[in-house]
């Protein structure tokens, strides 16, 4: 359990400001959240598949139209440097 002087060093840490008059609900709130979590850590779920969405909704995709003419000959000339249809940029990382 999350004492109220641990509740106040995580707000600090996170830079937080917290009322005193809040640190015990924030306490309260935070253990139930830690107690929840705990509980969910014990359930088996070797068998259970990954969902996207718990709805087991699809998504409506729209089609995958070309919508513009292509320009890449015209950005490449003006572009600092270029090689083999590929932009050149400056190292950043050794």
């Amino acid at each position: 359990m999350l004492s109220a002087d641990e509740v106040k060093k995580i707000a600090h840490l996170a830079r937080l400001g917290i009322e005193e008059q809040n640190v015990a609900a924030y306490a309260s709130d935070l253990n139930s959240i830690l107690a929840l979590m705990t509980q969910m850590a014990q359930l088996n779920t070797a068998d259970i598949k990954p969902m996207a969405h718990p709805m087991d909704q699809m998504q409506r995709l729209r089609t995958d139209n070309v919508t513009e003419a292509n320009q890449r000959d015209y950005f490449q000339v003006i572009a600092p440097r270029t090689e083999d249809g590929l932009y050149l940029v400056p190292k950043v990382i050794d």
